[in-house]
């Protein structure tokens, strides 16, 4: 972690954005390996595996009572992945924006959240983004986990419990889910489905925890569809427990509009996603995400600085020239 550089009074600058290890050339195994085996999962990657197993035992129907669909053990996914919900983001925003308990330290935010504005229901960011997110978001979230359960307790496919599949599965779970986002992303930036759709998710310039799955519900089908791999490829229901937790618990993290939460003077957890909140403020560039950089395959990758802006500026300079 780089301690804050400030240009103004309280602006903090993370440290620029480089592409993983993964993809160095020449190689560099051994930095690829602690990337893919500590950098990509701690600690949130670590901390949803370990949940995900007694959600699974203590939390889930069993397969026999999922067989058909029925409203109660659907009412139940509904009810956990709200409790879930309202546990991660509300206790991140009641930290870090309410009892704002580490100030304006490792903020990435550049105003506070809106109140008594005309762009959110109830003149409220926050309200809406609650709202979003937990009527459409957890609905459309515990409807793909639902359909998903269902296909494996009517015997479809098999339940696969080998170790080594189930690590493997995991880090497929990462790289479908941010090809996906990348791909989905960027046809939601298509003007008229950003006018209908996208753009209720870009009122929010500045973020919260509850502005990470606050979108239209016909955004929330495309970026809940990472379920659907499961559907057609055998896992250990534990893996669609992680589906939900990355898609639905994680963006309240890359959302919270601080670098990283402060536990102490020493433990300081990282929290926000830089690269993506650049694109909350500059909107046609990072359409994806670092673990998979198609944004610097295909030339809208911004690293932070400000060289890196001149230069994405420019890019959308000759698009527009090109375009006319």
């Amino acid at each position: 972690m780089s301690d804050q550089s400030t240009t103004s009074e309280h602006q903090y600058q993370p440290a620029l954005i480089q592409t993983p290890p993964l993809y160095d050339w020449p190689p560099r195994p051994i930095k690829a390996l602690r990337y893919l085996f500590i950098d990509l999962l701690y600690p949130w990657g670590f901390i949803y595996l370990v949940f995900a197993f007694p959600t699974w035992w203590y939390l889930t129907p069993s397969l026999d009572t999922m067989a058909q669909f029925e409203p109660d053990w659907m009412a139940l996914l509904w009810l956990r992945n709200c409790a879930f919900l309202l546990l991660f983001a509300g206790v991140l925003h009641w930290r870090l924006h309410f009892r704002r308990a580490q100030g304006k330290t490792c903020e990435i935010n550049r105003k506070p959240l809106s109140t008594n504005n005309d762009l959110f229901l109830w003149r409220s960011q926050v309200k809406d983004n609650m709202f979003w997110s937990i009527v459409s978001g957890v609905t459309i979230w515990s409807a793909f986990e639902a359909i998903s359960y269902w296909i494996y307790a009517q015997g479809k496919l098999p339940i696969i419990s080998n170790p080594w599949y189930f690590i493997a599965c995991f880090y497929l779970l990462f790289l479908w889910s941010t090809t996906n986002f990348y791909v989905v992303h960027r046809v939601l930036h298509s003007p008229k489905v950003y006018r209908h759709v996208h753009e209720l998710h870009h009122r929010n310039v500045d973020v919260g925890p509850w502005s990470g799955i606050s979108m239209h519900p016909i955004e929330h089908l495309f970026y809940f569809s990472p379920f659907v791999l499961w559907w057609f490829f055998p896992v250990h229901p534990v893996i669609i427990i992680l589906t939900g937790f990355y898609q639905g618990l994680n963006p309240a993290l890359s959302h919270c509009g601080f670098d990283y939460v402060r536990l102490g003077n020493k433990l300081h957890l990282k929290t926000g996603d830089w690269y993506h909140q650049l694109h909350h403020q500059y909107f046609n560039l990072n359409y994806g995400n670092t673990p998979t950089p198609f944004d610097k395959l295909f030339g809208s990758w911004h690293d932070g600085s400000p060289e890196s802006l001149k230069s994405q500026k420019e890019r959308l300079r000759k698009q527009r020239r090109q375009s006319h």
